[in-house]
């Protein structure tokens, strides 16, 4: 287990909320409930606004532009809320408060590769190189090669589709467990149609998309879910409206 400092416990006043940077540049949200400390991620997920400047009563976090609510403790969306926050788990020592990170915890394949045979995923899990991206870095541009694909474990990445100067915001900034690069899946999409940016820093799996190919077309039933998934997964990206 590794802890990372977010505050000091008198930073946040029983039933106010802060947002805090981590050790390595990580904005989280710190909620206070008596002398219980929540963490969460500190952008709405809807379009991106500060929840440190929406309303708390002590469990509910509603963000203010959009109404968005969740539950603080669990991240569960209420309401009108259509997606959860993510959330950290916290440790209060002496006067400092930590969020917790399980030291060799398993590989997120996310969403993409749920409920596909274990030994398909475990396979899968064995190409993944994790990554630790700095904010502002290029993870891969519109013409690169599609090589790999990555799957988001921590921090923000946004797209841009387009090519030359046609380019315009996807209005997509993926949450954790999601997948970009997925030209690399796809048979005969070389290049990449899209650039990806890291909002903030971020931890991805890398894996090369022919070794994935390889350890799906060995096991048809999951290669068959994997790839009704992405159809998917493509058709939702590129149909959702540039945000405004």
């Amino acid at each position: 287990m590794t802890r990372k400092l977010a505050c000091r416990r008198d930073d946040v006043s029983p039933g106010s909320l802060k947002e805090v940077a981590l050790e390595g540049g990580t904005k989280v949200l710190i909620a206070r409930t008596g002398d219980e400390y929540f963490a969460c991620q500190a952008l709405c997920p809807h379009q991106d606004v500060a929840l440190c400047d929406g309303l708390f009563d002590g469990t509910m976090l509603t963000c203010h532009q959009h109404l968005w609510q969740w539950d603080i403790r669990t991240g569960t969306p209420e309401g009108l809320a259509e997606e959860p926050l993510e959330v950290y788990p916290t440790e209060v020592d002496g006067d400092s408060v930590y969020i917790v990170e399980a030291a060799g915890a398993g590989i997120d394949l996310g969403e993409l590769f749920s409920g596909i045979a274990d030994a398909t995923a475990s396979r899968i899990g064995a190409l993944a190189r994790r990554e630790d991206i700095p904010a502002g870095k290029v993870l891969y541009n519109t013409g690169d090669p599609a090589d790999d694909f990555y799957i988001l474990q921590s921090g923000r990445i946004e797209f841009v589709f387009g090519r030359g100067e046609r380019t315009s915001s996807a209005g997509i900034a993926l949450k954790k467990g999601e997948i970009c690069g997925w030209a690399a899946l796809i048979e005969g999409q070389t290049v990449r149609i899209a650039r990806a940016t890291c909002l903030e820093p971020s931890t991805v799996l890398r894996i090369k998309g022919s070794d994935a190919l390889q350890a799906l077309e060995a096991d048809p039933a999951s290669g068959y879910i994997v790839m009704r998934r992405l159809a998917s997964l493509i058709a939702r990206y590129l149909a959702r409206p540039a945000a405004q």
